[in-house]
């Protein structure tokens, strides 16, 4: 029991002390996170509404093949980004291996079924009387569009959420595309499961304090969102 709180007790000396090296990837994680995050709803929100929204020949197939995609393992997932941006595959001349922008491509991967499933999910359990509606008031498609992406914003708000939460956590992709290079592409997932392998207890705790709180500051400001929304 002692060593835990040794453990606590040196992870916030780390933490209030601005240790450089902790500090690293809890930058990196932040910006690999809000670069999937960003590529994840500019195309997975827009792809979720119109698999919700319309009607066309093989929709089945496709939700199957998305709700497929929830539960694909992730590591597989980083096998084949990997294959296709080392240096022999088709995207190797990039230089996207070991790279920030390289694990923002497997994450973005991981977060889209989720937010195209969710989307797709709330604008389906909308009431079906609002396009009849609004194209009764004369709403144009754009009017359409939005008032009903407002109507959805609840379930889309989810689907942000829950793509962050896989996102932000996630260890094998980030470990297989970015390396885990100190300084470079080490995150607070794959340090801390690298300083805790090496006994470092007291950096795996600290940044599991900063995991846990970063996590806990998005779920309460989207609550506070859905609070002053419904208010």
């Amino acid at each position: 029991m002692n060593y835990i709180l040794d453990g606590l007790r040196q992870a916030l000396e780390l933490l209030f002390g601005g240790d450089p090296e902790t500090f690293s990837a809890v930058w990196t994680t932040l910006i690999v996170t809000l670069e999937a995050m960003a590529a994840t709803l500019l195309l997975g929100a827009p792809a979720g509404f119109m698999l919700g929204y319309t009607d066309f020949p093989g929709k089945r197939v496709i939700r199957l093949v998305v709700e497929t995609f929830l539960s694909f393992p992730t590591v597989v997932i980083g096998l084949v980004v990997y294959a296709f941006i080392s240096r022999r595959g088709p995207l190797g001349e990039l230089g996207l291996l070991f790279s920030v922008t390289g694990m923002a491509i497997g994450l973005t991967i991981l977060g889209l079924p989720i937010v195209i499933a969710l989307t797709a999910q709330a604008v389906e359990n909308l009431d079906s009387r609002l396009r009849p509606t609004l194209l009764t008031l004369g709403a144009g498609p754009r009017q359409v569009f939005f008032a009903t992406l407002g109507e959805a914003r609840f379930g889309l708000l989810l689907a942000a959420t829950a793509a962050f939460g896989r996102i932000f956590s996630e260890i094998g992709i980030s470990m297989m595309l970015g390396g885990n290079i100190k300084w470079s592409t080490r995150t607070i997932t794959t340090a801390i499961a690298l300083e805790t392998g090496k006994g470092e207890f007291a950096t795996g705790i600290a940044l599991g304090i900063v995991l846990m709180g970063i996590a806990f500051a998005v779920n309460l400001a989207a609550s506070a969102f859905r609070r002053r929304a419904v208010a």
